[in-house]
């Protein structure tokens, strides 16, 4: 063999070895092949469930098609479906669509507004829910009711969106403890405190900005008793949606993990829906999950624009800021009309994860950003519940002084007819 033609095999050879060393330890985007990152992210999403913290389906059901549920077929590609009156955003989830985003597992939100707060937010939610157990039940091959973090394994084993709800809003529970209890009998796994509106007993993210004057400075007596009974259930506690200080006192209150189900990193975006850098360090030792919004707005702080480059952005933050035990996500589809260049509707996830190979990222973080780390929080929030089997309910109501001016609630003394 000539000296040129080994010269040229040695030199082919060790182009070979660079290549395969450069995809090992990772190299600049430019010189890796997009399809074989966007191909390991999707092997991940296949290995471990994608468990996504909020979707606001539900509520597209209600504005609508009033949730009359058969004037839609989830099966096929619903984007430019809504009717009745045509939606405000075109439709971002669909069966299609979740399965092309390897979704794993979902938490539906039962949202109502806050205009029905003392008034009908109650007989709102049931409604909510209602609607989830209806769609879950209507397909059958796609979609498995759970209350559990094993069952949202056996589902996702059994190749089902394990089906999850969160009522967002403590509004739902109008001040009342035993409809907290007979919301998680229904299956309800987690309740953000707040929505967009104080209720008698936690201040909402709005008194930051001085939107809303503070009603309970954070948490009151109550407040704080309603922590207590969601950990003493098993229900996760969500601080999307509240005030610092709600969150503060929330905090120091919890015995068992905490969700923040759609918010984002406040250093890149100072909207007061996400997470400051000294609440997020106490999530880490909280051991809670902040889960990554998508919305424009908590992403840039531009209404109308942000990239899925951003977006890893915050997600990044958060895990360094706290740790990668501590971040998931929680995308906020179908309830925001703004979303990230990228990441339009829920069949592109696994785009994002693909960025996050680009970056470096290992196969055990991807999957606990995915989910693990949500099922450890849940599981740990089902241990502290099993701990508790012998506390009884706490059966404090709250101050009439504090409800008096609700229109549309009785009290005590109305509703029993004896003087307390």
């Amino acid at each position: 063999m000539g000296r040129w033609k080994l010269i040229g095999l040695a030199t082919a050879a060790a182009v070979l070895v660079s290549i395969i060393l450069g995809v090992a330890i990772g190299v600049p985007v430019s010189k890796r092949n997009a399809e074989s990152d966007l191909e390991r992210a999707t092997r991940i999403l296949t290995e471990s469930p994608l468990i996504d913290g909020h979707n606001d389906l539900p509520w597209q059901y209600f504005t609508n098609i009033k949730n009359q549920i058969d004037k839609v077929n989830l099966e096929d590609n619903i984007k430019d479906s809504w009717k009745n009156p045509p939606s405000k955003i075109p439709s971002q989830t669909d069966i299609p669509r979740l399965r092309q985003g390897r979704v794993g597992a979902q938490f539906w939100a039962a949202y109502v507004s806050c205009r029905t707060e003392r008034r009908d937010a109650v007989r709102n939610t049931l409604q909510q829910i209602d609607i989830v157990k209806r769609f879950v039940k209507k397909y059958p091959q796609t979609f498995q009711f759970v209350r559990s973090a094993q069952e949202i394994r056996d589902a996702f084993k059994d190749g089902k969106i394990g089906s999850l709800i969160g009522v967002e809003g403590g509004h739902s529970i109008d001040s009342d403890l035993a409809t907290l209890r007979m919301f998680y009998e229904l299956g309800v796994r987690y309740m953000t405190i707040t929505h967009s509106c104080n209720t008698p007993w936690a201040d909402n993210w709005l008194v930051e900005s001085g939107d809303h004057p503070s009603i309970a400075n954070g948490l009151t007596e109550f407040g704080k008793n309603v922590i207590r009974e969601m950990n003493r259930m098993g229900m996760l506690v969500d601080l999307s949606h509240v005030s610092f200080k709600t969150m503060t006192d929330t905090l120091d209150e919890a015995q068992a993990p905490v969700i923040y189900s759609h918010s984002s990193a406040y250093a890149l975006c100072n909207s007061t829906r996400n997470v400051p850098d000294d609440i997020l360090k106490r999530v880490k030792d909280n051991g809670g999950v902040v889960m990554v919004n998508f919305y424009t707005s908590y992403i840039s702080c531009n209404q109308s624009y942000a990239t899925l480059d951003q977006v890893a952005d915050h997600i990044e933050y958060i895990r360094d800021t706290s740790s990668i035990d501590n971040v998931g996500i929680g995308a906020d589809y179908d309830g925001v009309s703004y979303l990230p260049e990228g990441l339009e509707d829920v069949s592109t996830f696994p785009d994002l994860f693909a960025e996050l190979v680009r970056r470096g990222w290992s196969d055990e973080d991807l999957k606990k950003l995915a989910g693990e780390n949500l099922l450890r929080v849940l599981e740990k929030a089902e241990e502290f519940r099993d701990s508790q089997a012998d506390a009884e309910p706490i059966d404090d109501w709250i101050e009439e002084s504090d409800v008096k001016d609700y229109p549309c609630r009785s009290n005590f003394t109305q509703a029993t007819g004896i003087e307390a």
